[in-house]
C-alpha cells in the first residue's frame, strides 16, 4: 500500500489493510515527496507540475491492482485518485468517527479535545 497522507497508520489500520485489502507492504513517501505532498502551494490555480514527482514515484513503486491510501489537499487528492483510476490502482481513504469534547479549566480557559477513531478504509468511487 502506497501511503499518500500526513499521519502514521495505527495498528488497527494496518490490520485492516492486511486482512481486508490483502496489503503486504506499506510504502511511505520519501521525505522530500512527503514534504511536497504536505505543502501544496495554496496560491493560484492548482500547480500540476508540483504533483508530478509524486505521480512519478507512484508509477515506479506500484503496479496495477495495488492499493494507494490517498488523503490530503483536495486538488492533490483529486489528481492522484484520477491517476489511480486511469492506471488501474485502487485508491482508498480512511473513514473515522469523531468525538468532540470541550472542557472549561479552573483558570477560565477552555480546552477542546478532538478524538478520532478509525472505522474503515473505503474505495474512492469512479
Amino acid at each position: 500500500m502506497a501511503l499518500l497522507f500526513s499521519h502514521t497508520l495505527t495498528e488497527e489500520q494496518k490490520r485492516e489493510a492486511r486482512e481486508k485489502w490483502e496489503v503486504g507492504t506499506f510504502l511511505p513517501l520519501p521525505a522530500d515527496l512527503q514534504s511536497r505532498w504536505s505543502q501544496v502551494p495554496p496560491e493560484g490555480p492548482f500547480p500540476e507540475e508540483w504533483l508530478q514527482p509524486v505521480l512519478e514515484w507512484l508509477s515506479r513503486v506500484t503496479r496495477p491492482g495495488d492499493v494507494v491510501l490517498v488523503q490530503g489537499e483536495f486538488g492533490a487528492v483529486y489528481q492522484v485518485v484520477s491517476w489511480c483510476h486511469r492506471e488501474s490502482r485502487i485508491p482508498i481513504y480512511a473513514t473515522t468517527v469523531r468525538r468532540y469534547e470541550s472542557r472549561k479549566l479552573p483558570d477560565g480557559t477552555v480546552k477542546n479535545i478532538h478524538i478520532f477513531r478509525h472505522v474503515n478504509f473505503r474505495r474512492f468511487p469512479c
